[in-house]
C-alpha cells in the first residue's frame, strides 16, 4: 500500500515529547524519519515505565513515541558531526526540533543557515513561547506544566473552588506537536506550488491558548473571568458527570430536545416547564441548582442501570473509564488503537496506534522504536553514500555511534 508521505525525509532533532509527537505522526504516514540523537540518547530513553530491566532501549515512554523511526547517533560537538548533519539537511525535506530558541543558532543551524543549505527545507521548531517572541519570553525554559499554567488552561481545570489543576496528560506538548504536523503538511503543499520551504514557529502557549474554546470569548465578550467547573461545561447544561448509586456517569443533553427526553426518562416532566431551566442559557445560569436536582434522581440507580436506559433512549452518555477499562474496550481493538510491536531485546509491547484513519493511506505502526544508534551505518551508507572505510573511521573518532549491545533482555 502506498503511503501518504512516502518519499518525504524528516531530520528529527527532537527530544522527549512535543516534537517527537510531530515526527511520530509523520512517520506513521510514511515519511522516512531519521531521529538524530546525541551519544547519550534522547532524554526520554531514561523515562519509565521500563519493559524488563531499566535500559535506554527498554523505555516504554520512548517506545510509545518513536515507532517507525530510524536512530542515527551523531556527536554534534565535533565539526565532522556537524558536517554530516549539513549533508542530511541538503538531502532532507523537513527538519523538526524542540530545543530552546537560540540553541540551533548557536550550533550553526539557524533558519538563515538552513535556507542556504536547502532552500526547499521546511524547518519546524517548537518551544514554550515561540522563537518570534520578545527575548525575555523566548529564552524561558518551558515544560508542559509551564505552558498549561501560563496559557490559562490550569485556571479553568479542576473542581469548583479547588486548587489549580494540571490536565492529566501533557496536552501542552501534545497539542503543539499535532499543530506542527498541520503546519508541516501545509508547508509541503505550498512547496509543491512554489518550490520554497518555510519556517514553522510553534509555541506551546499559543497551542493551548488556541484551544481554550469559549473561555476566551467569555472574557473578551462579557468580562467574566472563568474558573474551574469540575466536570461541567461552561456553556451547555446538563453536560457533566453525575454520581450514581455505585460510581459516576456522564450525561450530555446538548439541546432542548435531549433535555426534554431526559426529563421524561427521569419522570420529571415538571422540569421541562420550570422557568429556571426553559432554555440552555437558563439551565447554564442555574447549573448548580439543576445539578443537585439531577443528582438526586440519578443516584437512585447504578451506572450500569442508567447506561442501559440511556442506550435505549438515545441519550448521549458514557461511563468514566479507567486505563484498564479503555484498553480492554472492544472499540479500541476494532479501531486498531492498541497495537503490538515486537521490540528488539524486549519482546511484544502494546502501544497506542495511529488515529489517522484515511481510506487510502492511513497512518500505520509498522516498525518498533529504534535502538540507540541502530540505523547510524544504514543512514550514512544509503542516504549519504559513505563507504565502509569512511564509516569505520567516523566510528573510531567518536563522530558516529552505532547501536551498543543491550544491557538486558526480557
Amino acid at each position: 500500500m502506498k503511503r501518504a508521505l512516502e518519499g518525504i525525509r524528516v531530520i528529527d532533532m527532537s527530544h522527549v515529547l512535543a516534537a517527537p509527537m510531530t515526527t511520530m505522526f509523520l512517520a506513521d504516514l510514511g515519511a522516512e524519519v531519521i531521529h538524530v540523537e546525541p551519544p547519550h540518547g534522547d532524554d526520554s530513553r531514561e523515562y519509565g515505565p521500563f519493559v524488563g530491566t531499566p535500559d535506554k532501549n527498554h523505555s516504554g515512554y520512548f517506545i510509545s513515541l518513536n515507532r517507525n523511526k530510524k536512530s542515527l547517533v551523531l556527536n554534534l560537538k565535533l565539526e565532522k558531526g556537524k558536517e554530516i548533519l549539513r549533508e542530511l539537511i541538503r538531502n532532507g525535506d523537513v527538519l523538526v526540533e524542540n530545543f530552546r530558541p537560540s540553541t540551533m543558532e548557536k550550533m550553526g543551524f539557524g533558519w538563515e543557515a538552513l535556507q542556504k543549505l536547502n532552500p526547499r527545507l521546511i524547518y519546524a521548531a517548537i518551544s514554550g513561547f515561540g522563537h518570534d517572541s520578545p527575548p525575555e519570553y523566548a529564552v524561558r525554559p518551558s515544560y508542559d506544566i509551564v505552558a498549561q499554567a501560563y496559557s490559562g488552561l490550569m485556571s479553568i481545570t479542576g473542581p469548583v473552588g479547588g486548587p489549580p489543576c494540571r490536565v492529566g496528560t501533557s496536552v501542552g506538548d501534545i497539542i503543539s506537536g499535532q499543530q506542527a504536523v498541520i503546519g508541516i503538511l501545509a508547508a509541503l503543499a505550498y512547496r509543491e506550488k512554489t518550490g520554497r520551504g518555510q519556517f514553522y514557529d510553534g509555541s506551546m502557549v499559543d497551542g493551548l491558548f488556541a484551544i481554550l474554546e469559549s473561555a476566551v470569548a467569555r472574557y473578551t465578550i462579557s468580562g467574566e473571568i472563568p474558573g474551574p467547573l469540575g466536570g461541567a461545561h461552561p456553556s451547555i447544561t446538563p453536560f457533566e458527570a453525575f454520581k450514581t448509586r455505585d460510581s459516576w456517569v456522564i450525561v450530555a443533553a446538548g439541546n432542548n430536545q435531549l433535555w426534554a427526553k431526559l426529563c421524561r426518562i427521569l419522570n420529571r416532566e415538571d422540569l421541562i416547564e420550570d422557568s429556571r431551566f426553559a432554555s440552555n442559557h437558563l439551565r447554564t445560569q442555574n447549573q448548580r441548582q439543576l445539578s443537585e436536582i439531577l443528582t438526586g434522581e440519578l443516584i437512585a440507580k447504578t451506572t450500569g442501570e442508567w447506561i442501559e436506559i440511556f442506550e435505549k433512549q438515545d441519550i448521549p452518555y458514557s461511563r468514566i473509564n479507567n486505563m484498564k477499562e479503555i484498553c480492554e474496550d472492544p472499540i479500541i481493538g476494532h479501531r486498531n488503537m492498541l497495537v503490538n510491536v515486537e521490540q528488539p531485546h524486549v519482546g511484544s509491547v502494546r502501544i497506542a496506534g495511529s488515529p489517522i484513519h484515511l481510506s487510502e493511506t492511513p497512518g500505520r505502526v509498522e516498525k518498533p522504536a529504534p535502538r540507540l544508534g541502530e540505523h547510524s551505518e544504514e543512514v550514512l551508507r544509503t542516504v549519504l553514500g559513505y563507504d565502509s572505510a569512511k564509516i569505520a573511521a567516523l566510528k573510531e573518532e567518536g563522530v558516529v555511534i552505532q547501536e551498543a549491545a543491550s544491557s538486558g533482555s526480557r
